[in-house]
């Protein structure tokens, strides 16, 4: 069972665009992450005591699963939806987001200890080769967009971010209960997108069922199915095997945007998506 909780972790991570396809035209973005944070802490709160889930004894470990926590969502999340709402196209965010592979390997290696083997550098280079086949046609559609530089700051933060979290977290606290760290994690989440939202949005919400719905896919879906699995993998897994996963969203998005919504697939993304099948193939042999 467990071989198969990278492809589900792919799976599930790769929806992530559903929830906010639907529900950012109702809310702006760090307003949405907090509706989303809080109902998180709420129903994985309850589980925790439900079922007397341990939680950490020592302050450090507190401390440590809250970095990753503020890191790993708080920051990329809160840079990748705010790139989305203010325009920056799908296509880019994802070969934006698509080097963290790449930066991960380079800090396991100074940070960790882990070795990164040629083999897996030429995987992880075929891997954002192909991601970059796959949204080729997305990123020239918007390459003359006069504000592109500017909204691929957003970006870039939520890059570092995802990149930085994932290497603290194997760094610190690579293992921890899921059902109190993902408390641990998301208080501080809560309290810095509060603080934020709270000085740059109006914080309001249209409590439409069309974001109704996003906003339960993405807390029962991605925060509660996909991070559990992605923490699961961290512990389990060198940092270069996991971040190598990341390749296989934009090709994974690309298919149920075709399947659900009628998105159109070029031959070269098709190619694209063979290229970086591959790649991960050869990071993670």
């Amino acid at each position: 069972m467990t071989r198969l909780y990278p492809l589900l972790f792919v799976v599930l991570w790769s929806t992530g665009f559903i929830g906010a396809k639907y529900g950012l035209p109702y809310a702006e973005p760090l307003s949405f992450l907090c509706a989303r944070y809080g109902l998180v802490i709420l129903l994985m709160g309850l589980f925790a005591v439900a079922t007397r889930a341990p939680w950490p004894r020592e302050p450090r470990q507190w401390l440590h699963i809250g970095v990753s926590g503020v890191l790993v969502h708080a920051i990329y999340l809160g840079g990748v939806f705010t790139a989305i709402r203010h325009g920056l196209p799908a296509g880019i965010t994802a070969l934006v987001v698509g080097l963290q592979p790449l930066l991960t390997a380079l800090g396991a290696g100074a940070l960790l200890g882990e070795k990164v083997l040629p083999r897996q550098w030429a995987g992880l280079a075929l891997g954002f080769g192909g991601v970059g086949l796959v949204v080729a046609h997305k990123v020239a559609a918007a390459a003359g967009t006069p504000e592109l530089a500017a909204m691929l700051l957003p970006a870039i933060v939520a890059l570092l971010g995802i990149t930085a979290g994932t290497l603290y977290q194997k760094r610190f606290c690579p293992a921890f209960d899921l059902r109190t760290g993902s408390v641990i994690q998301f208080l501080p989440t809560l309290a810095l997108s509060l603080l934020v939202a709270s000085q740059t949005e109006t914080m309001h919400i249209d409590w439409s069922a069309q974001f109704v719905f996003a906003l339960l896919w993405l807390v029962l879906v991605l925060s509660v199915g996909a991070i559990s699995l992605l923490n699961l993998l961290i512990r389990s897994g060198s940092a270069v095997n996991v971040a190598s996963l990341f390749y296989l969203t934009p090709p994974t998005t690309a298919l149920i945007a075709w399947a659900a919504f009628g998105e159109t697939l070029t031959g070269l993304a098709l190619a694209g998506m063979g290229l970086t099948v591959f790649g991960v193939w050869l990071a993670r042999k």
